[in-house]
């Protein structure tokens, strides 16, 4: 019983320890989740009335409390009416998100197999659309389109792409160094505030980028431009060195240096890129005009 007693007393010493690392973990996921969404606003949200009810409470503004208590619970349901695409994200999240699973990332050398094929699309004017699936599992998107499992060459891809074959205007989904699928079938965007100019692949690929973390790599059959979609915001006409830059950074975590979106002008200071980065929701309409 000696060694019992010996694991029960470390047990009480690191108990404290192992019990606010979960918890730190949890609520560090439960941001991420959060920010990948744009549920953050649903946050500040609360966070404004939290504040606004601890102030009527620490003066006794008794009115202002009778009020709020009255417009609670009528406050919580317009909440979950009002943030429901994005409290269902949040959840669909949860049950498909594969967080202790290491990121299988693609290697530079097969970014820039990926970037080289759009480089050729795009001066083809040919569309193209790759998705770079990272945590959260898009299985059903993948069940949609024809199963290939190849090894990444631009070649392939500008196969795919440039001629009229049954998987030209599906997406090709690449993950762990492999083409696992061609002609998938993305979700469409949900949000409304985007100008009719941009196709079908700009839509799906901002479709695709509000639910998962997934990098969508879309180029243009009309114009040519070569954008990336992720986290809800489309990133338009890019050159290719920015392209894989910011695919390196975003699939490669050793890579990534603090905020990915603080990043992208450095990435090209002098392509003006600052008027290239279209927020999904933005109310600035003359932004989505295709160039």
């Amino acid at each position: 019983m000696d060694w019992f007693q010996r694991f029960t007393l470390v047990y009480d010493l690191v108990r404290p320890i192992v019990d606010v690392a979960i918890l730190a973990f949890l609520l560090y996921k439960a941001y991420e989740l959060l920010v990948r969404t744009q549920a953050m606003q649903l946050v500040k949200g609360a966070g404004v009335l939290a504040l606004v009810y601890g102030i009527a409470v620490l003066f006794k503004l008794s009115t202002l409390q009778w009020i709020l208590n009255i417009l609670a619970p009528g406050l919580f349901v317009a909440i979950a009416i009002v943030f429901q695409p994005e409290l269902r994200k949040i959840i669909l999240r949860m049950g498909q998100g594969e967080f202790f699973r290491p990121d299988r990332k693609p290697r530079l050398g097969q970014l820039e197999a990926v970037v080289t094929a759009a480089e050729i699309l795009s001066r083809e004017k040919r569309g193209m659309l790759v998705v770079f699936p990272k945590r959260i599992n898009i299985r059903n998107v993948i069940e949609t389109g024809t199963r290939l499992n190849a090894d990444i060459s631009s070649s392939l891809i500008v196969t795919v792409f440039e001629f009229d074959t049954p998987l030209h205007d599906g997406a090709m989904i690449i993950q762990g160094g492999r083409i696992l699928a061609a002609g998938c079938f993305l979700p469409l965007s949900e949000q409304q505030d985007i100008r009719k100019s941009f196709g079908t692949r700009h839509r799906a690929s901002l479709g695709m980028s509000e639910q998962s973390d997934a990098v969508i790599l879309v180029v243009s059959e009309e114009t040519g431009a070569i954008s990336l979609a992720y986290d809800a915001k489309l990133y338009y006409d890019l050159s290719p060195l920015e392209v894989t830059r910011k695919l390196r950074e975003l699939l490669d975590p050793g890579a990534r240096k603090g905020d990915p979106d603080a990043a992208l002008p450095e990435v090209a200071a002098d392509a003006d890129i600052g008027e290239k980065h279209f927020s999904a929701v933005s109310h600035n309409k003359d932004a989505f005009v295709e160039r």
